[in-house]
């Protein structure tokens, strides 16, 4: 079911994104009169061959278009004639251009056409980001709050020179706001980042490593989390395999023991806790073994007996007693900094692939395909997570397409900036021989990332 659920997510956020899309670039078409023969959610044909398996799940003509949807659930298309692209026929466009045709137009109409679907995911991103952040304001943990029993080390901070007890005062220098600052894209993607560190008497500075950002996109490793005390949120009970790999795996005790939702750890094996990070290290050195479990319940004392499982788990998880801040914002406040959020998706994408092409960050961790992105959705259907990842999709999806490749929205800008710079087209040879090669790049891409997700999976 959960798979389900993370699979109908991604169906329909990207069928808004795509739909939206391609009415940018149908919009503006119909705007300079051109002809626009089919507008497709989906395609009617085997991708990326328009002469293979052509029909469609629903279709009808209004005027000069047919609208449908296609049976090959894989983006979607607006067909313009006269334009240069997979779903055209050579032939046709042999023939001596059609006042309506794409190619009959102004340099300058049929470049606003071929970023009307950038420019239609940008307004998209911005508006679901502004209404997001207008709607939700801003909840965090401050950064008094962080300090005032300092942080926990976890394997990646250690790693980088953090200790726990340790009490963050600076983030490159300057001050901070909330625990939330100290994972934002510029100081994970920025070169020389750093924290500033107080320990005991003393003031440290810890560099954050230029490929720190590729150890932390593994998720297995822990970074910081604060030092609080803590109740049980939730018990977990036996699950079911994914479709997206793994299994149910070790069955974990605490369930089996009685352990429930809004008891306090008091101590392990006589052990005091008064943190949750104390719990956690007090467990996992006792994995496989026996243990008694004081807790406290309802305001009465009691002990459960468990066996910690291999892995060094009891399955529960903790609800950290830590005091939150919120902040609302108006309206103006919210078209601010929701928009800055929107374009922050875009200067992380610039700065991730800068990172790719430096060797700091390996393609295989950065890229995600169709079943990375279903498994950010997640297995259960949360409005909010929806919208704020079908933003970040429109924003990433706006910065993909205007990339120089043909076969893209940018690769065909290129072209029709160089014949407005000098006043000649390209050749309609050379135009259909970037196309090919432009396809020949993303069907790569496709199967690369398509690849990259199963692996990582299944393996």
């Amino acid at each position: 079911m959960e798979g389900l659920i993370m699979a109908g997510q991604l169906i329909l956020g990207l069928s808004i994104l795509v739909t939206l899309h391609e009415f940018g670039h149908f919009i503006t078409a119909k705007w300079f009169k051109m002809r626009v023969e089919k507008f497709y959610l989906f395609f009617d044909f085997l991708f990326p061959i328009p002469t293979v398996l052509n029909f469609a799940l629903f279709k009808k003509k209004v005027g000069d278009t047919e609208y449908g949807l296609g049976w090959f659930p894989l983006g979607g298309y607006v067909s313009i004639a006269g334009m240069i692209d997979e779903t055209q026929d050579a032939a046709d466009l042999a023939k001596e251009p059609e006042p309506w045709e794409f190619r009959a137009k102004p340099a300058w109409q049929r470049l606003i056409v071929m970023l009307g679907g950038v420019i239609i995911n940008v307004i998209t991103g911005v508006v679901i980001f502004v209404c997001l952040t207008y709607s939700n304001g801003n909840n965090y943990i401050s950064k008094d709050e962080l300090n005032k029993n300092g942080i926990v080390a976890l394997e990646l901070g250690k790693e980088i020179g953090l200790q726990t007890g340790d009490r963050i005062v600076k983030v490159n220098g300057a001050d901070f706001k909330s625990l939330a600052d100290l994972r934002t894209s510029d100081v994970l993607l920025g070169d020389n980042s750093s924290y500033t560190v107080l320990r005991g008497d003393r003031t440290l500075e810890v560099k954050i490593p230029s490929d720190f950002i590729e150890k932390l996109s593994d998720k297995k490793a822990g970074f910081i989390e604060p030092i609080s005390a803590f109740k049980v949120a939730a018990v977990a009970a036996p699950e079911e395999p994914s479709m997206f790999g793994g299994s149910a795996g070790e069955m974990l005790p605490a369930f089996s023991a009685g352990l429930k939702e809004g008891d306090y750890i008091t101590s392990v094996n006589q052990t005091p806790i008064h943190f949750y990070h104390e719990a956690k290290d007090a467990i996992s050195k006792e994995a496989g073994k026996p243990i008694r479990l004081g807790i406290l319940r309802q305001g009465k004392a009691d002990t459960l007996e468990m066996v910690v499982a291999k892995t060094g788990q009891i399955g529960f998880a903790p609800e950290l007693l830590l005091q939150m801040k919120h902040d609302d914002y108006s309206f103006g406040e919210a078209m601010g900094i929701g928009t800055g959020r929107a374009f922050s998706v875009i200067s992380d994408n610039v700065r991730g692939f800068k990172k790719i092409a430096t060797g700091d960050v390996s393609a295989s961790k950065a890229l995600s395909g169709p079943i990375g992105i279903a498994q950010m959705f997640g297995g259960v259907w949360d409005w909010n997570r929806f919208w704020m990842l079908t933003g970040l999709l429109s924003m990433a999806l706006a910065f993909m397409n205007i990339l120089p490749i043909p076969a893209l929205d940018g690769g065909h800008a290129i072209f029709l900036l160089f014949e407005m710079i000098t006043g000649k087209p390209a050749s309609e040879k050379v135009l259909e021989k970037a196309q090919q090669v432009g396809m020949l790049i993303l069907l790569a891409l496709m199967a690369y990332t398509f690849g990259n997700d199963i692996f990582k999976a299944f393996f």
